[in-house]
């Protein structure tokens, strides 16, 4: 809750709030105010674009777990490169499990390595199946985070964005954002000869997803040989794929309750890890058990409002959720 300077607005207590399901007011049985703590996933891409900058990711890192409260817990999540057979491939590797011991936190991060690639549907689905496999404890109950620094181009995930997606919002977990601009970086080095140690390629799961979204009549064939490409090609379908990353960034923040910010640079990326402790240590949770008791597979739109309070406030707040279906 912000008031109209956009400053987060302490303070309130349960009979401030009202939620509506499908337009129908519920009755809050559970109610965090802000200072309960919250449970985050801290998921730093160190993949491609942003390999040659870790020094300055893991300062970023530092400082956003220095800025939490001291009862918050946070696990960290990191892409790193594995020997497959004869192929070198990108992987999600969790660096530390959920803890509030600063120290191994500190060392999870300077133990950062690099990929090359980017699996970043399959490390939001990692963040919900074993950061977050436990049930919450009554205490942390609707207050879990994922918060990526990324630019949200995946090139190398088993899984695609919409079971990613699914399996967040059904978790419960707000999903906050930092987004890094790198595609300037990315397309110096797409346009670069396949001889060129310095160049980067998309990768054939990036191609495929391409095509599969923008031109799915295309021959596949087409979209086999990223070298065979010309320059104007390669660029088109980066833009594409950044646009792309752009937009499910954005989709998965506001359907979960959570936030994006740009940060234009790493360097920007300290000022906006800042936001987000504030934004995180400033959240209130409400539960409720839907008068609607119907399990039928469809979505349920949620709205929150305010009442008592006399200033401009802002609400952003999860927009709804899928019901259960069967029996």
């Amino acid at each position: 809750i912000t008031n109209s300077a956009g400053r987060p607005l302490a303070g309130l207590r349960r009979e401030n709030f009202v939620v509506f399901e499908d337009g129908q007011p519920q009755s809050i049985a559970n109610f965090g105010t802000t200072e309960a703590p919250f449970e985050i996933a801290l998921l730093l891409d160190t993949s491609g674009s942003t390999r040659d900058d870790v020094a300055l990711i893991k300062q970023a890192a530092n400082s956003f777990i220095n800025a939490l409260r001291a009862s918050d817990r946070v696990a960290i999540t990191a892409f790193n490169t594995e020997r497959r057979g004869n192929d070198m491939s990108a992987t999600v590797e969790v660096l530390s499990p959920l803890t509030g011991n600063r120290t191994s936190l500190q060392r999870a991060i300077n133990n950062l390595g690099s990929a090359n690639g980017t699996p970043f549907y399959d490390a939001l689905d990692r963040v919900v199946r074993e950061v977050f496999r436990e049930a919450p404890t009554e205490e942390v109950r609707g207050r879990r985070a994922v918060v990526a620094l990324t630019d949200g181009v995946d090139s190398a995930s088993e899984i695609d964005f919409a079971a990613a997606r699914a399996r967040l919002l059904s978790a419960g977990i707000a999903c906050y954002f930092i987004q890094v601009n790198t595609e300037d970086f990315v397309e110096d080095r797409l346009l670069k000869d396949c001889a060129d140690d310095g160049r980067l390629s998309l990768s054939a799961k990036q191609l495929r997803r391409y095509r599969r979204i923008f031109v799915p009549r295309a021959k596949s064939e087409d979209f086999e040989n990223f070298c065979q490409m010309g320059p104007f090609q390669r660029m088109h379908i980066s833009r594409q794929l950044y646009n792309l990353a752009r937009r499910e960034m954005n989709d998965l923040s506001q359907a979960s309750g959570g936030r994006n910010f740009v940060a234009a640079t790493l360097q920007d990326a300290r000022a906006a890890f800042a936001q987000v402790a504030n934004e995180i240590g400033t959240q209130y949770s409400l539960g409720y058990y839907p008068t609607n008791k119907t399990r039928d597979g469809k979505y349920r739109a949620i709205r929150v409002e305010l009442r008592g309070i006399k200033e401009k406030t802002q609400v952003r707040a999860r927009e709804g959720y899928v019901a259960p279906k069967g029996e």
